[in-house]
């Protein structure tokens, strides 16, 4: 399978310029700033992976930028600073969003024609101001498509945004990720790629009643659920099962094998075939655990899925450098960090 070379190790910046805890300027200057990047830098990752919303950055449906595209401008100066690549990740889209408390019907941008050239429009700003820089700056089409009914839809979108910008930015790597909340599952669902430079992209938070045990905006999730890792694999199908929460595995409930990094290889066998089919590269563009559980236990997670990703050349993106419930640079980590940093 080809390598998505310069994108092999990477953190979020979610909560900046995306699922914002404000929209004060304030926010904006400080969440965060140059020595977050040479913090970054120094921890030995090669890229970030920068989330924006279209109503944070853009003025209007017609690509107009708002004056806080800056601090797009402003990351990806820092990034060349130190030597880092960005992943530039359309989070949100008018009319789409993966959060339903935040855009109530997102189907619609399947089905309205200007929701979908707005998309267009939104692209081709992205790829006027920044396709100038292939060599530093990768192009995310759209965070998490949800509903696996919207396959071929998402497709029919996605060729048309590839189009659009290759008439601008004819090297730019492009990222697309499938449905069901970017499932590496449905990464087989994706058309074949429409050039050398496409890059199939997908999500792991497996298994999400370890990772996301106690979030309030998973359905189904207890307030107070908690779940140990490593278990046994049937455990947390178990668990999934009696709490009516989806997983992306076959895993049965009987299933007595102790947790480990054959899971995580079994989870990604299809896609890693399909990309290796298609001469794709393949990237987690997000991953990680709550910081609700043990940090040591979520350095075991990390470190079973780190051996997949290394074994297959999976470049990779951890959800998220600060705060938005999974900070790594939080004070929770420090007596793990460096153990931590090992396995991103």
């Amino acid at each position: 399978m080809r390598i998505f070379a310069g994108y092999q190790r990477g953190v979020n910046l979610g909560g900046w310029l995306s699922q914002c805890e404000s929209m004060e300027e304030a926010h904006f200057d400080s969440f965060i700033r140059k020595e977050d990047i040479a913090r970054i830098a120094g921890w030995g990752l090669d890229h970030v992976r920068l989330p924006i919303d279209c109503d944070v950055v853009f003025a209007s449906e017609q690509g107009t930028p708002h004056a806080r595209m800056r601090y797009v401008d402003d990351c990806i100066t820092w990034c060349g600073q130190y030597g880092l690549k960005v992943v530039l990740d359309l989070h949100k889209t008018f009319g789409y969003m993966f959060d339903r408390a935040v855009v109530p019907d997102p189907d619609a941008f399947f089905r309205e024609e200007a929701l979908q050239d707005a998309f267009l429009h939104l692209w081709r700003t992205l790829a006027l101001r920044y396709g100038s820089l292939p060599n530093r700056v990768a192009f995310e089409l759209l965070n998490e498509v949800t509903n696996p009914a919207q396959a071929k839809n998402w497709n029919r979108i996605a060729a048309r945004a590839i189009a659009e910008i290759r008439k601008i930015a004819p090297d730019t790597y492009i990222l697309v990720g499938g449905v069901n909340h970017n499932s590496v599952t449905r990464v087989p669902l994706l058309d074949p790629p429409a050039d050398d430079r496409i890059v199939y992209n997908f999500h792991c938070y497996e298994p999400l009643v370890f990772t996301h045990q106690t979030a309030g905006w998973v359905d189904g999730m207890p307030a107070d659920f908690s779940i140990a890792y490593p278990n046994t694999m049937g455990a947390y199908r178990q668990a999934a099962d009696r709490l009516g929460i989806w997983q992306a595995d076959d895993v049965s409930p009987e299933d007595e094998s102790l947790m480990s990094p054959q899971y995580f290889e079994s989870l990604f066998r299809e896609a890693i075939a399909y990309a290796e089919r298609m001469n794709v590269p393949l990237y987690c563009g997000e991953y990680g655990v709550i910081n609700r559980v043990p940090p040591e236990e979520t350095v075991r997670w990390y470190q079973d899925i780190h051996e997949a990703f290394v074994r297959h050349g999976i470049g990779r993106a951890a959800w998220s450098y600060k705060r938005m419930n999974f900070g790594l640079a939080d004070a929770q980590y420090d007596d793990v960090r460096k153990e931590l940093l090992e396995y991103l």
